[in-house]
């Protein structure tokens, strides 16, 4: 827990390049959830340097999935506008282009930083040496220790220049990782390494402790493979006084096969799982125990009682699969937990959107969904559970046909649209049906599969399916005998 005086900030920074990866969802997630529980600040931080993949509509799309996630940020860009919400902007990267040079600039005066002129080809020659003869590629700039008063003079001849970070030599970095405790760095494993490229576009690592620093970011929560960033990040907080975040790098999520979650193995993005119709809340409960456990083990969590209960000594630095079996048991607990008018709220979109048509009444709908929901894992499982009770998608399959070749099926109908025709109610309910199926039973002189099924492919069209006195009452008693005719034509 941090120091009472201590401002909690933290950040989610993404790169606008496409919609939210669920490894991103659950970065964001945990930055939040401690933001939040200790009245800290949530800030939304756009790494948009990559010109050629940031665009304003990736942007959005990735402010949608964390608005849709519930994860609103306290400084940002606006969700709507993209105008930057906060004291300590721009919060996109490719507007703070001045601020990484005027900190460049600094190093280069202190001799922390120089400019380096080499050329791809000299560059590509020193690595192809370095691996024939076995030993660290680290870059020998020949610019090392040029005076910045000679670089600035070819620069203005017109030369082109990276600045490259100068490395400290035969140095140990400890980092005390809030996931993985302490984490040793020798200073060789990384040489001179690029602050400013040659156009004067910034790399990530700089860029990032820069806007770190100035956004005043106490903890980072962030991947793993964050992890070999770490070294020259803190040899930038060094050189610049500057001090350093807590760091926690979190497990990765990994697929069925222990390797990194890909969209090549299924849905990966939120928005996916969005039209898949999954809840943001349960979506949220199940990334979190991607590397976080509660301390009463608990599985099922709202919003408040996972930001109450959320703490840093919690996580786990092993990778964690993702189990889709389990995203969608935990999706119909949050889903069978809303009362029946919320769940019909939830899921008409997904039944216009297939088509379906049904009644417009609130008290059907109420009635559908206490008959549906405990079969309902998504939302988008309510429209195979409800297309059978749309009249326009009344259809006998295959299966269907061969029960009504049946030499007493015919019979069996004809009964049951006599006995529906003689009803005077608009629906039959559960104990009405099962009292008519008896009566069919008797007057048709069948049984067992003789009589259910060919009543079965009468309501539903197929001889399997959801038991009718379920399914009966929502069906008029008008659409009843439409498909009887139907059948019997």
């Amino acid at each position: 827990m941090p120091a009472a005086s201590e401002k909690v900030r933290l950040r989610f920074a993404p790169s606008p390049t496409g919609y939210l990866h669920i490894g991103g969802a659950r970065t964001a997630l945990y930055n939040y959830l401690y933001a939040r529980k200790n009245g800290g600040s949530f800030i939304l931080r756009i790494e948009d340097t990559d010109e050629a993949r940031s665009t304003d509509e990736s942007l959005r799309r990735v402010m949608e999935d964390l608005q849709w996630l519930g994860l609103e940020w306290d400084e940002g860009p606006h969700p709507e506008t993209l105008v930057d919400q906060g004291p300590l902007g721009p919060y996109r990267q490719s507007r703070r282009l001045a601020i990484y040079r005027s900190v460049a600039e600094e190093l280069l005066r202190a001799g922390k930083a120089y400019y380096c002129f080499m050329t791809d080809a000299e560059i590509e020659a020193q690595k192809q040496q370095a691996q024939q003869e076995g030993r660290h590629q680290h870059l020998n700039s020949p610019y090392q220790e040029w005076p910045l008063e000679r670089s600035l003079e070819r620069i203005k001849a017109g030369d082109s220049a990276v600045v490259r970070f100068r490395t400290s030599v035969g140095k140990e970095y400890v980092l005390h990782d809030l996931v993985r405790g302490e984490v040793r760095f020798p200073s060789d494993m990384v040489g001179d390494f690029v602050l400013l490229r040659s156009g004067g576009m910034p790399v990530y690592n700089f860029c990032c402790v820069v806007d770190d620093h100035l956004m005043k970011i106490s903890h980072v929560l962030r991947a793993e493979e964050h992890l070999p960033n770490s070294l020259r990040q803190m040899m930038i907080y060094e050189s610049m006084g500057w001090e350093l975040p807590r760091f926690g790098h979190l497990s990765l999520v990994l697929d069925e096969d222990r390797k990194k979650l890909s969209k090549r193995r299924g849905a990966t993005s939120c928005h996916e799982f969005k039209l898949e119709g999954f809840l943001p809340e349960a979506l949220n409960n199940y990334i979190c125990l991607l590397g976080w456990s509660h301390p009463e083990e608990k599985e099922i969590l709202t919003g408040t009682e996972l930001i109450d209960a959320f703490s840093l000594d919690r996580f786990h630095p092993a990778g964690a699969a993702f189990d889709i079996a389990k995203l969608r048991w935990i999706n119909a607990t949050h889903l069978r937990a809303k009362s029946d008018d919320e769940i019909w709220r939830l899921i008409d979109p997904f039944l216009k959107e297939a088509g379906l048509k049904l009644p417009e009444d609130p008290a059907w709908h109420k009635r559908s969904v206490a008959v549906f929901k405990t079969n309902l894992e998504t939302l988008v499982d309510a429209v195979e559970l409800y297309r059978p009770i749309s009249d326009p998608h009344f259809a006998i399959v295959p299966e269907g046909q061969e029960t009504l070749a049946w030499e007493s099926s015919r019979k069996v109908i004809e009964t049951w649209k006599g006995l529906l025709q003689a009803e005077t109610s608009d629906h039959l309910t559960g104990e009405g049906f099962l009292k008519l199926q008896d009566r069919v039973k008797e007057m048709a002189q069948v049984k067992g599969k003789f009589l259910f099924m060919p009543i079965r492919v009468a309501v539903i069209g197929k001889p399997h399916g959801t038991e009718l006195k379920i399914l009966v009452p929502l069906i008029s008693r008008h659409s009843l005998i439409q498909r009887a005719e139907k059948c019997l034509s």
